[in-house]
């Protein structure tokens, strides 16, 4: 099972569009996460018609009409893993620990917020992803988002896809 994992993507604001290149990923997503701070209702719309199956959430940058449609934490179990996503974690420092605490039931929890990818395994197991932004690097080098493989209760090919410099 392919997963596209993507967060912030704060349109129109950042940026106009999503990336041709993270386009590209959709149809050959099984599933398509997106970690809140889509800003516009048209993102959604867009990624829910071309999506399989789209799992996300509001961001703190998301206004009603989008807190309507999404919920602040959702779950998902795929292939024999409990995925969650939430856009806000807290400050890095105490990271794994206060997310470990607060989702002890997740094997991966996918976050946003930072635009800083991330991706840490917390004492316990819980893998913790930050697939960045593929539209407003901040202070990153590269607007990136991440894919990974689910296979036999196990996630693989973990990857950060930088995007070029627009």
């Amino acid at each position: 099972m392919r997963l596209l994992f993507m967060s912030d993507t704060h349109l129109p604001k950042r940026a106009k569009a999503l990336p041709e290149q993270l386009l590209a990923e959709l149809p050959r997503a099984d599933v398509v996460f997106h970690a809140g701070d889509w800003v516009d209702t048209a993102t959604l719309d867009l990624l829910e018609s071309r999506s399989r199956r789209l799992v996300g959430v509001y961001g703190n940058n998301d206004g009603p009409e989008l807190r309507a449609r999404l919920p602040e934490v959702a779950h998902a179990d795929l292939g024999g893993l409990r995925f969650g996503v939430v856009h806000e974690t807290g400050p890095a420092q105490g990271r794994e620990a206060r997310c470990a605490a607060r989702f002890p039931d997740l094997d991966v929890l996918v976050f946003g917020h930072s635009h800083i990818p991330w991706d840490t395994t917390a004492p316990g197991g819980l893998r913790l992803l930050n697939p960045g932004s593929p539209t407003d690097r901040r202070r990153q080098p590269h607007c990136t988002y991440l894919t990974a493989t689910v296979a036999d209760g196990a996630l693989t090919e973990v990857t950060l896809h930088r995007l070029p410099r627009r």
